[in-house]
């Protein structure tokens, strides 16, 4: 206005428009206030993108078509979970695939701490997503590949807790849910009975258990079978291959939870250093919380394009975050406002001759004849 101070309401017009006065010099205006239509509009955007109603239900933009055309520029809007440095006694950590990307996700209590977008989980990205905060007292993670790496390196002090949902999945992957044989039926319930453990003295008793299953069926780990004219190979084994272990995949569940008990991350939860700080044994607060309303987000809008799916996760992730600030205060003037790019110039070609036509030409036997063809 005038004076240049902020509007205040002052009551509508009589065809029902908002009214504004200023305190100071008395200048009174109405009509539209764009500050207020974007704040609007960016509202009704995350309502939908972050719920299951469709856009037709939004009938304060009219139809669909309307909607969309007026919250246009609310994708430009790339929210960043900001880092607080605050240093926590657990950080759970997982990814979650969108199309050809993978999102690795920190969550600390029922806070989202960071997020990081990359091709597959590898070293490098859960590396820049751990080096944005500092080292908890523990980690809890599935145990995917590269973050094993990362935590040497980032986290070094930081003990690590196995999540046991993932290690009895991968238990029955490589035994199946009913094993025909008996070392198979017993090592099966070892893995079924990990997420029951609740004492320190359970958990002795499981890895005392494990041991006899060792001394009872530990022969079957070692047993190979060596080609023959008789023999017959799988279908893993390579061509070139002179021998492979009988009960390979019996091994594989065995050598995984005697390496997870060796190194002690299956039961870090129960030691005695934290007791009281209530250590997490699965990574379900992820799975279970976070990936599970992400899944249902992109579910409810299935078809939007990757780049769509991708600011979907980064709007509920930063929303779910420590004190977020308000999506209204992240909107800038570049958002609905882009700057004009130079448009790149093009130079139309020499015309040269003509090489294809539509016409027809004596040289090619192609004209109207006169008369009967072969006919004097």
């Amino acid at each position: 206005m005038v004076c240049g101070q902020t509007l205040v309401r002052n009551g509508k017009t009589a065809a029902g428009k908002q009214r504004y006065r200023c305190l100071n010099c008395g200048a009174s205006r109405s009509g539209q206030r764009p500050d207020v239509s974007r704040r609007a509009e960016l509202e009704a955007f995350l309502g939908w993108l972050l719920g299951t109603s469709g856009q037709s239900s939004l009938t304060m933009f009219g139809t669909a078509r309307s909607f969309r055309r007026r919250t246009a520029w609310c994708w430009n809007i790339a929210p960043r979970i900001p880092v607080t440095g605050e240093v926590h006694d657990q950080i759970q950590v997982d990814g979650i695939f969108v199309g050809s990307w993978c999102c690795l996700i920190a969550v600390a209590g029922d806070y989202v701490l960071g997020r990081q977008w990359c091709d597959t989980e590898k070293k490098a990205a859960w590396a820049a997503l751990l080096q944005r905060f500092p080292a908890p007292r523990v980690v809890i993670t599935d145990g995917g590949s590269g973050i094993a790496a990362a935590l040497s390196e980032c986290w070094s002090e930081t003990a690590v807790q196995r999540c046991l949902v993932h290690v009895q999945r991968n238990v029955r992957t490589y035994l199946t849910s009913r094993p025909r044989t008996d070392a198979g039926k017993a090592l099966l319930r070892l893995g079924r009975a990990l997420t029951r453990i609740k004492a320190p003295a359970e958990a002795a008793a499981w890895l005392a258990g494990l041991n006899d299953w060792h001394q009872e069926h530990g022969h079957l780990v070692k047993a190979r079978t060596y080609r023959t004219a008789t023999a017959m190979a799988p279908g893993w084994v390579r061509a070139n291959q002179t021998w492979w272990y009988t009960h390979d995949r019996l091994r594989k569940a065995y050598r995984l939870l005697e390496r997870l008990g060796q190194a002690g991350t299956l039961f870090t939860y129960l030691q005695a250093e934290y007791t009281g700080l209530d250590i997490a044994s699965t990574t379900n607060r992820i799975e279970g919380g976070t990936n599970a309303q992400l899944r249902l987000i992109l579910r409810a809008h299935r078809g939007m394009s990757e780049d769509h799916q991708k600011r979907a996760i980064e709007w509920y992730l930063y929303l779910h975050s420590d004190q977020p600030r308000p999506p209204a205060k992240l909107i800038e003037n570049r958002h609905y406002k882009p700057g004009r790019t130079n448009a790149s110039t093009t130079t139309e070609p020499e015309p040269g001759p003509e090489i294809y036509s539509t016409g027809l030409s004596p040289d090619e036997g192609l004209w109207h004849r006169a008369g009967w063809a072969g006919r004097s």
